[in-house]
């Protein structure tokens, strides 16, 4: 079975409250995912990436909430995260903004909510180099994992076999080793994380689930 990491998240509407979370996971984090969203395709805002640092030696994917990505390319080539990951349902074509971002050294990702079919993005799919089934409720955590979503990473898969496959909404402890035996290689968690008494200790015990080949 492939590695899986597990990759805390960071969505807040503040610079404080940002600071404060970066603080809280610089400890045991080494990938962390960013969210953020411009209202374009959510109904709330967060901090947009001009407010965005990170630690040095953290590996950072971002991602970007909007219906309009050539808005904020300028702006994420400055930050030169690991990765972008935009969303299929965008109003721009994703295409030469991959190329944008890969030329820059950036890799790109597509993020795949519940009512994309996989087939019905392959150039897309083709280009990407992260693909990030989204189980949860853009611009929010504290999502619920569906686990039946898991039948597209298969499609995916079809259409690119090499590429990398993220979960996002509703991962913990519970239901982590169930994610990773889909097929998943990263796995991003937000509330079962933050919101624990112990949050390093709660990452530790997920990782350790996610390296369990036992039946579920």
């Amino acid at each position: 079975m492939a590695i899986t990491t597990i990759a805390p998240t960071i969505l807040e509407t503040s610079p404080t409250a940002y600071k404060a979370k970066v603080e809280m996971l610089y400890p045991f984090a080494k990938r962390v995912h960013v969210d953020i969203s411009d209202g374009t395709l959510t109904t709330n805002t967060t901090i947009n990436e001009t407010a965005v640092w990170w630690p040095k030696g953290w590996t950072v994917d971002i991602h970007m909430m909007t219906a309009e990505p050539s808005k904020h390319i300028e702006n994420l080539i400055k930050l030169h995260p690991n990765l972008v990951i935009f969303h299929a349902e965008a109003r721009e074509d994703l295409l030469p903004i991959f190329e944008t971002l890969k030329q820059a050294g950036i890799k790109v990702g597509v993020a795949i909510v519940k009512s994309v079919y996989p087939g019905s993005i392959k150039a897309i799919l083709n280009a990407a180099d992260h693909a990030l089934i989204f189980s949860g409720t853009l611009g929010k955590q504290g999502g619920t994992a569906d686990l039946l979503l898991g039948e597209k990473v298969e499609l995916i898969r079809d259409i690119h076999s090499g590429i990398e496959i993220g979960w996002d909404g509703g991962a913990n402890l519970e239901n982590v080793r169930q994610i990773t035996h889909l097929g998943i290689t990263v796995i991003n968690v937000g509330s079962a994380i933050s919101n624990a008494e112990d949050p390093a200790k709660v990452f530790e015990a997920m990782n350790k689930e996610t390296e369990n080949e036992d039946p579920i």
